[in-house]
């Protein structure tokens, strides 16, 4: 499929990649630079990172292919997200960025501790667990598209393909670290808007417009419509699995650690703008991608309808502009991967070498420490990812469920809930989580998405334990009295 102008638009694109990591390389000087960029992002960084970094390859590739095999319902996961997204920002961002900087927290697992003054240390020690465990089941998904993507493209194996783009996305991330990521997510959030606006429309002006779409549609069987009329009960499940998504968002690590580096709390509301209208724009588009490809493409194209925007790409544009088109799929799968690596590296370093195995460790040792580990990460990831039969959309959706299960509710509650212990934090995080894989692994995924029964459950127990024994330390009380006060 590609010709020498892709790959040479490829290779440039990548380049470039690889220099922002070497660029960063000189500027990061302790583990605060290294983790979350000395807290100095500005608005567009924050913004475009945060979505970047949020969407991935399942932007472009899971639910394009999902519309096109199941049609127009498939949208509801995007209403889901796109609410999760403003809910996100507007209540759990400005407190998040407060809050950790009062504690003097780096990481999600970092907060809780310091926020609820556990004893123990097992609020981080879990949490850091929980984290490393989904995380490398997600990257293992942004590597599978990227083996989809270069398999397509260069005609390569697909396990070639696989390690090929782990490469380039461990070196830039292992260099620069979190400034490297936001700044390359910044660039590549700003591509794949472009790509998710031009294709379509170009699409739908080339290939009949709208009445090609519904005539593709009826000819194969697929539902133009948001509700089914015959559905009843088990469509109205349906439609509470699918829009469950947004639950997720106030528990992915990832995201978070974007509110968490921006350089004022005051900037927040003009990032808030900029990151709405981004995933607006953007959802619509990957929704149009897939009802495009019906009117384009009889069967799915490749073999996969997760490739069907690579392919949409090939046969619309001319090598140049296609390089380019195809090059922001590359942005979506990597401005995720590096920050998922990043955040694990971090659970890593932070949460179980410095706080376990050598307290009074350097700032320089941890910083390499935590290149090390993504390194570690990323091959673990890469094998799973060897499969050429994985589904991007199957292994998002697996993690983004556990994330949203296990510290979803955890973080609302340490938040706006001053009556939250350590105790009912913990309990509340592992019964989210236990609820969540345990329901997925007895089959019950098939009728709910795993994310609402275990979100359920984490909030209850938080709930009934702080009923029970609501929190009486006058040090935490004032502390959450004087966030609030901050945000005035």
């Amino acid at each position: 499929m590609a010709t020498i102008a892709t790959i040479i638009t490829f290779i440039i694109y990548l380049i470039f990649l690889l220099f922002i990591g070497f660029f960063f390389y000189k500027k990061t000087n302790n583990l605060e630079d290294y983790l979350l960029g000395g807290r100095s992002m500005g608005v567009w960084v924050t913004a475009l990172s945060a979505q970047a970094s949020d969407m991935s390859g399942w932007l472009l590739m899971g639910l394009p292919g999902a519309v096109f095999l199941y049609g127009i319902g498939q949208s509801w996961i995007a209403i889901g997200l796109f609410i999760g997204t403003v809910l996100n920002w507007l209540l759990v961002a400005p407190r998040l960025r407060i809050y950790t900087e009062k504690t003097n927290s780096l990481t999600l697992s970092s907060f809780f501790e310091n926020r609820f003054k556990d004893p123990t240390g097992l609020l981080r020690i879990i949490s850091a667990i929980i984290t490393l465990i989904f995380f490398t089941i997600y990257a293992s998904s942004g590597m599978a598209g990227a083996g989809k993507l270069f398999e397509s493209m260069f005609n390569i194996p697909y396990a070639t393909a696989v390690i090929g783009g782990c490469f380039v996305i461990v070196l830039y991330t292992f260099l620069g670290g979190f400034l490297a990521v936001c700044w390359t997510d910044l660039f590549q959030g700003a591509l794949m808007f472009f790509s998710i606006l031009i294709v379509p429309i170009f699409a739908i002006s080339t290939k009949g417009g709208f009445d090609a779409i519904h005539a593709a549609a009826q000819a194969k069987n697929i539902s133009m419509s948001l509700f089914d009329s015959n559905s009843g009960i088990a469509g109205i499940i349906a439609i509470i699995s699918t829009m469950a998504w947004g639950l997720g968002y106030f528990g992915q690590p990832h995201i978070l650690a974007r509110f968490m580096s921006i350089k004022n709390v005051k900037e927040l509301s003009r990032a808030t703008i900029i990151a709405t209208v981004w995933v607006f724009i953007s959802l619509i588009g990957a929704i149009f991608v897939g009802l495009i490809g019906l009117a384009m493409y009889k069967e799915a194209p490749g073999g996969d309808a997760e490739k069907v925007f690579i392919y949409m790409i090939s046969d619309l544009f001319n090598p140049w502009v296609g390089g380019i088109l195809l090059a922001s799929i590359l942005s979506a799968i990597m401005s995720t991967i590096d920050s998922q690596l990043l955040v694990s590296s971090s659970a890593l370093t932070e949460d179980f070498y410095q706080k376990i195995v050598k307290h009074d460790a350097s700032d320089k040792e941890l910083i390499w420490i935590g290149r090390f580990c993504v390194i570690i990460i990323s091959l673990i990831a890469m094998v799973l990812a060897l499969n050429p039969k994985s589904s991007i959309l199957s292994l998002v959706s697996y993690a983004w469920g556990g994330f949203g299960a296990a510290f979803g509710p955890l973080v609302l509650m340490a938040l706006f809930s001053k009556n939250t212990t350590w105790k009912s934090a913990l309990a509340g995080m592992i019964t989210g989580a236990v609820v969540c894989v345990v329901w997925k692994e007895v089959g019950l995924g098939s009728i709910m998405y795993e994310i609402v029964p275990g979100f359920i459950a984490n909030f209850l127990v938080i709930l009934t334990i702080n009923k029970i024994n609501p929190q009486k330390d006058s040090v935490i009380l004032n502390e959450f009295s004087e966030m609030k006060n901050s945000l005035k």
